[in-house]
């Protein structure tokens, strides 16, 4: 199934480009330094651990909080600024929905904002219900969601508006393993198809999956490049042997 027809873009042109990104909370530096570019239709996995700075990073790119040092832009645009909120779609960690509201009517008033409305957003409705396997559900309260329908809800919110570029905090989890391999069959679709993927993991599986990585941890971007690479670099078998590889060597060079 194809849910995008985006115009073809330029494999060198770029989606989203961070210089010298550093963030602080209470005196705590968070991110520090963190410089990357990614080129348009490039599905880009961020790897870490839990409070390693992943979703810090993907808000700043977003426009949802601001970096203390360093730039950020975003298909050429920098980053923040209103416009650009109907140029990408974002799945949050946490789930934005309206609980008294039903599925179809959590969509249709996410679609009005993105300026859908008639028949083209009863299209993307059925289209990105289908994706997310909760075309029987839509006529529920989002109050009787379970936490993974909740998940894919959010999903299809993201989607809706067939966004140039998708940045996606933890997209599966709680989604069973056979619908977690169909949204990731999609979402490698789209990407071929020319639509820019970021999106946050923690799962070694999912990583392998991604176009390239970048490794952060303790809020720095420790290494970028391509699964297989990654781990030729750090001379390892598994990405997750790697990753533990390449955070040694980064901090015995501090």
């Amino acid at each position: 199934m194809t849910l995008f027809s985006p115009a073809a873009p330029t494999k060198s042109s770029i989606a989203v480009e961070l210089q010298g990104i550093t963030r602080r909370f209470s005196g705590r530096t968070v991110l520090e330094g963190i410089t990357l570019s990614i080129p348009q239709g490039e599905l880009f996995g961020l790897l870490g651990p839990s409070g390693s700075g992943k979703t810090t990073l993907i808000k700043i790119m977003t426009g949802i909080d601001r970096a203390d040092d360093g730039s950020v832009r975003m298909l050429g645009e920098k980053m923040p600024q209103l416009k650009m909120l109907q140029a990408f779609g974002y799945m949050a960690q946490s789930d934005a929905l309206y609980n008294e509201l039903t599925g179809k009517q959590n969509l249709a008033f996410f679609g009005a904002m993105f300026g859908l409305k008639g028949e083209a957003l009863q299209a993307r409705i059925q289209a990105v219900s289908k994706l997310v396997a909760l075309t029987d559900h839509l006529n529920k309260q989002t109050a009787a969601y379970s936490g993974g329908m909740k998940r894919r809800l959010s999903l299809a919110i993201a989607l809706l508006h067939e966004p140039k570029l998708l940045v996606l905090d933890e997209p599966t989890v709680g989604i069973d393993p056979v619908l977690r391999k169909s949204i990731w069959k999609e979402l490698s679709e789209l990407a071929t198809q020319g639509v820019t993927i970021i999106l946050t993991t923690h799962v070694m599986d999912e990583a392998e999956k991604c176009d390239r990585l970048g490794l952060i941890r303790s809020g720095k971007l420790i290494a970028v490049d391509t699964p297989q690479a990654l781990k030729e670099q750090a001379g390892c078998s598994t990405l997750e042997e790697a990753f533990i590889a390449l955070g040694e060597n980064e901090g015995d060079q501090r």
